[in-house]
């Protein structure tokens, strides 16, 4: 009965979305049309737009966007940099929300190609929050795969993991990584590899055309010390190494090399230099992830990047205080 019921409630939802953004109705006109209170198309419509089926898009970006893409396409070798508007806030919110709109308009496209049967995905706040921006899709011939622990250290679901969020989105096939982002020791995450279906999924992952990840940061209001992924002396260790960045569960310095810190050994995933080569699409939104996004860019292993433009104007001043500092 309640499937019947929601299947219902979709329906009406629909059709009040297409009445009022297409049809240009009142909500009292539309009402009228399907028998229910203004009140009632007012949630119908609420609904429509938070469950995916309603998506507004600007065509074009303005031009300082332009340039900051430009400049970052040329310092970092990208095949591609897409830099969304600044929306006028300078909390982490608007950043996520200008990059997820710009984002989800980029993985549609490149997720909406034959070309491409399968997709590794990595986590993060701001690739989960483009992902619930992504039109639907028809592409049941998509895998997607993790490329990293779809869960915490207690065997909670990770709240940042994104296949069953891109799985709905494509209705393709989604295949979860079953251990920890991060193992309590080596020994642990040797057991965790010593597994005949965790070896199969990575080999999955690996085949990959298509890589997307987020960018973490090391800060105190990142979601690892956030969602209790790491512990704080975990924690006062990668502050002691030097890491600025979290990129697929590896640690870097400000210069993109690998932190000397024994907690990314832990890591239960692919290795980023595993996809040296591929195409390694990565989603940051922020003025805050500034030093995160820097180290990871300096890599080398990004090969498309979707940010913010308070993000990118942060990210080109630090480079030119550098040259400045270096002339």
């Amino acid at each position: 009965m309640q499937a019947r019921d929601d299947d219902w409630t979709t329906y009406l939802a629909i059709r009040a979305a297409w009445l009022s953004f297409v049809g240009g109705r009142t909500q009292g006109e539309i009402a009228e049309q399907l028998g229910v209170s203004p009140a009632k198309v007012h949630r119908l419509i609420a609904h429509a737009q938070k469950a995916g089926y309603v998506k507004f898009q600007v065509e074009g970006r303005p031009l300082e966007c332009l340039e900051l893409e430009d400049f970052l396409s040329g310092q970092f070798s990208l095949r591609s940099c897409v830099i969304a508007p600044d929306l006028g806030g300078s909390d982490q919110e608007s950043a996520v929300r200008a990059v997820a709109s710009a984002g989800a308009n980029v993985l549609a496209g490149i997720l909406g190609s034959p070309n491409v049967k399968r997709v590794g995905v990595g986590m993060g706040r701001t690739l989960k929050a483009a992902i619930e921006e992504m039109p639907r899709l028809s592409r049941p011939d998509l895998d997607v795969v993790s490329i990293c622990g779809s869960l915490t250290r207690t065997l909670s679901a990770n709240p940042y993991d994104v296949v069953q969020l891109l799985q709905d989105r494509t209705g393709g096939e989604g295949y979860y990584l079953p251990v920890p982002y991060f193992a309590e020791s080596l020994e642990e995450k040797d057991v965790f590899l010593g597994q005949r279906s965790v070896q199969a999924l990575l080999g999955l992952a690996r085949d990959a055309e298509v890589f997307v990840v987020g960018i973490g940061s090391v800060d105190e209001d990142g979601h690892l010390i956030q969602r209790g992924m790491i512990t704080k002396q975990e924690h006062a260790e990668l502050n002691q190494s030097g890491a600025a960045s979290d990129l697929m569960g590896r640690f870097l310095t400000i210069d993109g090399e690998l932190a000397p810190v024994s907690l990314g050994d832990c890591a239960v995933g692919l290795h980023f230099n595993e996809v040296r080569g591929s195409r390694l699409i990565a989603l940051v939104g922020g003025e805050s992830k500034v030093d995160a996004t820097l180290a990871a860019l300096r890599a080398g292993v990004i090969t498309d990047l979707i940010a913010d433009e308070t993000l990118a104007r942060a990210i080109r001043e630090r480079i030119g205080l550098k040259l400045a500092r270096s002339a």
